[in-house]
């Protein structure tokens, strides 16, 4: 991979890490989310007006990307009701590098050399580990929350597929993030206002600067995705971005004050690990 694509990959981890902790602080998650969604729609606007609309061949797969990205919004949302963001998350991105990679090869044709195969299985592992291993001690397991996590993981993987093709058919990687960001806001508004209407006005009144927070870098972390995914394999790109882990469990530890666990140290550097092998690949 291209040192300019793997060092852009990263800073996009550390922003996605960094909106995924601003929904545990002091919010209830699902209108957090609602807020993140609408915010970054908001901060998208100027590029739509500024480029216009993409070409019609992108239009399939914006309109397929808002679905899979308005489920993965409420099932992100549910998961944050009852995990920490150091277990949640990494349940919530653990198993998307090997499914993306299995579902690029056999859908796009994209395959993977062995070093590359080596990296995303070393990212899953480490992830993985994570999941299992990285909550605090004494916490019961939550089926309901990581039965969310995994819906989760779930539509990462479709909507890497997707986007990473579309903003390849669309030929404007910036532009189709931009209406990407839009669409999903006005069905997460309209989301918002039917189950949490009440709790948005005080919401906006008392967090709506974090919201703003959240959603520049929700917005610039996939804005460089998915023009990563028009220089890279998709496969490639999606297992680097989950390197947000380390951001997430650095996070966690230092704003959220959660617990640093062994487990947790061991799979950061898993996981590095695996990074490492996809950039020489």
């Amino acid at each position: 991979m291209d040192l300019t694509v793997f060092l852009a990959v990263l800073v996009a981890a550390a922003c996605h890490a960094g909106w995924n902790a601003l929904l545990k602080l002091n919010l209830e998650s699902l209108t957090a989310t609602t807020l993140v969604a609408v915010a970054s729609g908001l901060v998208s606007l100027p590029v739509v007006a500024v480029l216009g609309v993409p070409n019609a061949a992108a239009w399939p797969y914006l309109a397929g990307s808002v679905i899979i990205h308005t489920l993965y919004y409420l099932a992100l949302a549910q998961a944050y009701r009852t995990g920490d963001l150091g277990q949640v998350y990494p349940i919530a991105r653990g198993t998307a590098p090997l499914m993306t990679a299995l579902l690029s090869a056999f859908v796009l044709g994209e395959l993977l050399s062995l070093t590359a195969w080596m990296g995303v299985a070393l990212l899953g592992c480490g992830i993985l580990l994570l999941a299992l291993r990285g909550g605090r001690a004494m916490k019961p397991f939550d089926a309901r929350g990581v039965s969310f996590a995994l819906l989760t993981s779930l539509t990462i993987t479709s909507y890497s597929i997707v986007d990473g093709t579309g903003a390849r058919v669309a030929q404007a990687p910036v532009l189709y993030t931009a209406w990407l960001f839009v669409l999903s806001a006005i069905v997460m508004a309209v989301i918002g206002v039917w189950l949490r209407g009440p709790q948005l006005r005080p919401a906006i009144a008392t967090r709506g600067g974090l919201a703003l927070a959240g959603a520049a870098l929700s917005v610039l972390a996939y804005v460089i995705a998915i023009w990563a995914m028009t220089r890279a394999p998709i496969a490639v790109v999606a297992a680097l971005r989950e390197t947000s882990v380390l951001f997430a469990a650095l996070f966690s530890t230092l704003l959220l004050r959660e617990p640093v666990m062994p487990a947790r140290i061991i799979a950061a550097l898993i996981v590095l690990a695996g990074a490492l092998l996809l950039r020489l690949a």
